[in-house]
């Protein structure tokens, strides 16, 4: 979804020469051209299938200009409105909803520009064609970025693949910080290569702050920068880091094909809650307050109600299945009804196909010992009290199917926070306890980044993430992330 640390940029420089790190421009370059040939594909595509679709065998008529022309300028001319709306630059590729947005604001704007030119000059271009070929190129350039994406991704988590290498600048606390923050998300593409902490900190002998090595000190860090090859300086929280000295490394860096980001102490926003407007000559983030009432939240819930209902009825048959295979493989009920806590604190039964034996509570005292996650959680892997049926459900999720009544209800949403036990609610401190301020999910960040193997801390920040920046559009990327998720079985026992 996106990185705990908000990266502002603080000034991007774009000289004519290399990068210090050729091998990173390079790969940075090939990307790139990967893009360019998979989009031209695509849009070579797109505009075959507009021509069959709207004229088949028949040879077309009443446009002045032939199709063997307007063809190969259409592809042109959108690849064109790609460059210009900056869908190939490297801020904004590989990470983030921003290069979706810009393709398809780039299509759109094309496609309503030519409506409207050809309308003005009544150039007689079919609008079947034009309509066809922008949806279909529309969505498959949506696809093949996403494609290209997820391989750029799996090659960063091989400590492969393009990414930025970054020397860190800041306090030792805060640089520490911000190192684990990155690496919580390799394939966003930011590889810390080195430090830079203030002179008091430095010692004789060389330094690393855990395994990133210290390279030098404020005074120098142009210099280090070139030095390890960086291609990106992140400035993290300092005391002696102040206006003046930040505006001149900004000075220093001019020219040099480095990159400055700021990484401010604010964390764990989302984009659209921030908007940065200048006042008096300072860049001011001004955080909106979190939405948890109001037109989006009915829409919210009726879209989840919605959902659920529609899909309790196509499943009918699974679930029935489902039902009989529980009931055959093991003694006691079909359905697991478990006090759980909702929004409010306000307790409800949460249904569950049974997975485990009958006396699964009674055993657990036994297993304790045996817990294989920290926090106030019991997750163990091989649990002996999982039926042979419910091993399979679980592996799928399928025995969470039946919490789709609980949305009907009203009681869960289809997105959402894992939904908690009283006993878990019990121990809550002031921080956790704001999980509970938005209904409990069948799916959430939780799961699409990992489930049972995260740690507690980390499903708690993946919670607490959502509670704050929740939007129907981050909803819709979570369900479609959650297939993907179950389909791989990650973190599921």
């Amino acid at each position: 979804m996106t990185s705990a640390t908000l990266l502002t940029p603080a000034t991007s420089s774009r000289p004519g020469g290399e990068r210090p790190g050729k091998t990173t421009r390079a790969a940075e370059r090939a990307y790139i051209r990967v893009l360019v040939v998979l989009d031209t594909a695509v849009l070579a595509v797109a505009i075959l299938v507009g021509y069959l679709a709207r004229f088949g065998d028949e040879e077309p008529t009443g446009s002045e200009i032939p199709y063997v022309v307007v063809a190969p300028a259409l592809l042109l001319v959108w690849l064109v409105s790609l460059k210009a709306m900056r869908c190939y630059d490297d801020q904004v590729l590989g990470y983030g909803a921003d290069e979706y947005r810009r393709v398809s604001a780039a299509s759109l704007r094309l496609a309503g520009g030519i409506a409207i030119a050809g309308y003005i000059a009544d150039v007689g271009v079919s609008r079947g064609f034009l309509a066809i070929s922008f949806a279909v190129g529309t969505i498959g350039l949506e696809v093949a970025r996403f494609a290209a994406r997820k391989r750029l991704h799996r090659a960063r988590d091989r400590g492969a693949g393009w990414s930025r290498k970054v020397l860190v600048v800041g306090d030792t606390a805060h640089v520490l910080e911000l190192v684990h923050t990155l690496r919580r998300e390799p394939y966003a593409g930011y590889q810390v290569v080195g430090a830079c902490i203030p002179d008091a900190l430095l010692a004789p002998v060389p330094q690393r702050l855990g395994d990133v090595p210290v390279v030098g000190s404020f005074r120098g860090i142009p210099e280090a920068a070139t030095a390890i090859g960086a291609d990106t300086v992140a400035v993290t929280a300092s005391g002696e880091l102040t206006a003046t000295r930040l505006r001149r490394l900004g000075w220093q860096l001019e020219g040099t094909g480095v990159d400055l980001v700021v990484a401010p102490a604010l964390t764990d926003v989302a984009g659209p809650r921030i908007h940065t407007r200048p006042v008096a000559g300072l860049p001011l983030i001004h955080v909106e307050a979190p939405e948890f009432r109001g037109a989006r939240k009915l829409v919210k819930g009726f879209v989840d109600r919605s959902i659920s209902l529609i899909a309790l009825l196509v499943l009918a048959p699974l679930l029935t299945v489902i039902a009989l295979a529980i009931k055959i493989d093991s003694r006691g009920p079909v359905l697991f009804r478990q006090t759980r806590v909702g929004q409010g604190g306000e307790e409800f039964g949460v249904f569950k196909f049974r997975t485990m034996v009958v006396n699964a509570d009674a055993l657990l005292a036994e297993l304790a010992a045996r817990n294989e996650t920290d926090g106030l959680m019991f997750k163990m892997r091989d649990d002996p009290r999982v039926t042979r049926v419910g091993r399979l459900l679980r592996k799928w999720s399928l025995d969470e199917l039946p919490q789709l009544a609980n949305v009907l209800f009203g009681q869960m949403s289809l997105v959402g926070p894992r939904p908690p036990l009283p006993s878990e609610v019990a121990r809550y401190d002031g921080d956790v306890a704001r999980r509970l301020l938005v209904k409990p999910g069948m799916t959430g960040l939780w799961q699409v980044s990992g489930r049972s193997d995260l740690s507690w801390e980390d499903g708690i920040r993946l919670d607490l993430y959502y509670v704050e920046n929740w939007s129907l559009a981050a909803d819709l990327t979570i369900l479609w992330k959650t297939f993907g998720a179950v389909v791989n079985s990650r973190g599921a026992y």
